[in-house]
């Protein structure tokens, strides 16, 4: 986050700043490569989000694939998720679970989508743009969900899941 502020203000104020932390300048760019590169052309950070998904679902057979593009927000992480359903998907009844599952926020009024503005600085994950996946309309559907890394990590997702564990209503 500093590098970032830091690369900004120097651009504001007519100055270069040389990147420190990451390989390339991190202000007004994305870089699509986070942690290093393993051997099969896939990221360590990749590979931890294939991997901690299965992990978390207790499906070491879920497919899974990805590519983690470092973008220049300070909060909230973003992702794109193409989800292959067991039968045919009804859109209006996903968004209907959505709107009342706990943990997930109300999309800004006039949008159907989220940005990582929307949801930094809470607990809650907001999730649109939910549309057929055009490649297997019966079984698959893709959507758009953001959400604070630092204030919906991985340690409030585990309070979180041990609390449906005591209290599963």
């Amino acid at each position: 986050m500093a590098e970032l502020i830091h690369q900004i203000e120097a651009s504001v104020s007519g100055e270069v700043s040389e990147p420190k932390i990451f390989p390339l300048p991190i202000a007004y760019n994305v870089i699509p490569n986070i942690g290093s590169e393993e051997e099969n052309g896939y990221t360590t950070e990749e590979m931890k989000m294939r991997n901690e998904g299965r992990k978390i679902l207790h499906a070491p057979e879920l497919s899974v694939n990805c590519t983690c593009v470092r973008v220049p927000v300070l909060r909230s992480h973003s992702i794109a998720l193409t989800v292959k359903t067991s039968g045919i998907p009804d859109l209006d009844v996903i968004r209907q679970d959505w709107s009342t599952a706990q943990g997930i926020g109300k999309l800004p009024v006039g949008r159907n989508y989220p940005a990582p503005l929307d949801t930094s600085d809470q607990d809650l994950v907001m999730v649109g743009r939910l549309r057929k996946d055009l490649n297997d309309p019966r079984h698959s559907v893709s959507f758009w969900c953001c959400g604070d890394q630092i204030r919906k990590g991985a340690a409030t997702n585990a309070i979180q899941i041990a609390e449906l564990f005591i209290n599963p209503s």
